[in-house]
């Protein structure tokens, strides 16, 4: 049986841990990025397709590329924030899977051969990835601002779309066409000075049934 977390771990990983949109001006590391993704991988995922695709956007080239596609309330804090995340999904992530599920070869046809269990799929995972990347980078001492807020066809056509440089990637890392932006996750360190009150959240009999 493993140990329970103590308090003070629980508090900045959920209970404490806020939302943040203003950031102060403090860079976070290529390193830190590289063991938050050494954290997160190891989430669970529906035969381990790990079908999340990040692209952790930090020079001011970048941000301008992206703030085109940005909902106007997200243009300040998008721009002021150290890393912009897209948390994208590949729909050819079945081409892993002989690496990633090689116990069962079958797995990778099944996938190839249907094209809505694949979209399904990487959507759903590609989720549960962003919420393992969210935990994992505010147990390394980040904060985050998840969001919504942007025009996802606008943004892969920038990012995603055949021709279009990708810094430090092959066109055959990121297939032209195959990958798909899920949502966004501003990284950094916040300013909690410019926290607003906390938002309630349901009881446990609101939200939950034991059955």
């Amino acid at each position: 049986m493993r140990n329970t977390l103590p308090d003070e771990a629980l508090d900045q990983l959920f209970c404490q841990a806020r939302t943040y949109s203003a950031w102060l001006d403090k860079p976070v590391s290529d390193d830190t990025l590289q063991r938050l993704y050494g954290l997160m991988k190891w989430g669970p995922t529906s035969a381990n397709a790990s079908p999340a695709r990040f692209f952790f956007i930090r020079s001011r080239e970048g941000k301008e590329r992206l703030r085109p596609t940005l909902a106007p309330a997200n243009v300040d804090k998008t721009m002021a924030a150290p890393v912009t995340v897209i948390v994208a999904y590949d729909l050819l992530f079945f081409e892993k899977l002989p690496k990633l599920f090689p116990h069962n070869a079958a797995m990778r046809e099944l996938f190839a051969q249907n094209p809505q269990l694949v979209e399904t799929t990487a959507k759903r995972n590609s989720s549960l990835d962003g919420a393992y990347l969210i935990v994992a980078a505010r147990a390394l001492g980040l904060d985050c601002g998840p969001m919504s807020g942007f025009d996802n066809e606008n943004l892969d056509r920038e990012f995603f779309a055949a021709g279009k440089e990708r810094e430090g990637r092959d066109q055959e890392f990121f297939p032209a066409g195959h990958v798909k932006s899920n949502f966004l996750c501003n990284l950094g360190y916040g300013d909690a000075a410019k926290l607003h009150p906390r938002a309630p959240r349901l009881e446990f009999n609101e939200a939950c049934s034991l059955l």
